[in-house]
């Protein structure tokens, strides 16, 4: 009878993890000063994107799959929606400033806080909204952070 409690409890943290939340480590330069370059961990909502893809907002923290590398995981702000009209580089490094974009239906625009070591929509355009894996809640570690959506809107 242990055993099969046993596999119950690996069943249910399989499917909150894959399906509900999980914590996981963030890493690399692309997120400062929002995230660190090493030694964060964070808690992921995989709920929401999966069954409440209307949820996800301008400002959002995302993780998803590289769009150039899908082996590869990364975590992104999403500047633009479905119907936005983006500025293609305001950093001016890979377009002019003053080009702009429509961002396609079932798209996103997203960037890295730290612009100049990102690799995000003004390299590899428009994104696939079916390539979210998940939204970040909150820091755990090393300081407790609820992350909060920092965009304002100009009508």
């Amino acid at each position: 009878m242990c055993g099969l409690h046993v596999v119950n409890i690996a069943c249910a943290i399989h499917l909150c993890t894959e399906f509900v939340w999980r914590v996981s480590p963030m890493e690399g330069p692309s997120m400062i000063p929002t995230l660190g370059v090493s030694g964060e961990y964070v808690l992921e909502n995989r709920f929401t994107p999966r069954f409440f893809p209307d949820r996800i907002k301008r400002g959002d923290l995302v993780v998803l799959k590289s769009p150039i590398m899908p082996e590869r995981i990364v975590c992104k702000r999403i500047l633009g929606l479905p119907g936005d009209i983006v500025c293609v580089d305001p950093t001016g490094e890979y377009a002019p400033s003053t080009e702009h974009v429509v961002v396609p239906r079932g798209h996103m625009w997203i960037s890295g806080d730290n612009a100049p070591l990102s690799r995000d929509s003004r390299v590899y355009g428009p994104v696939s909204m079916s390539l979210i894996e998940s939204k970040l809640l909150l820091r755990i570690y090393p300081n407790f952070t609820i992350f909060k959506n920092p965009l304002t809107y100009i009508d």
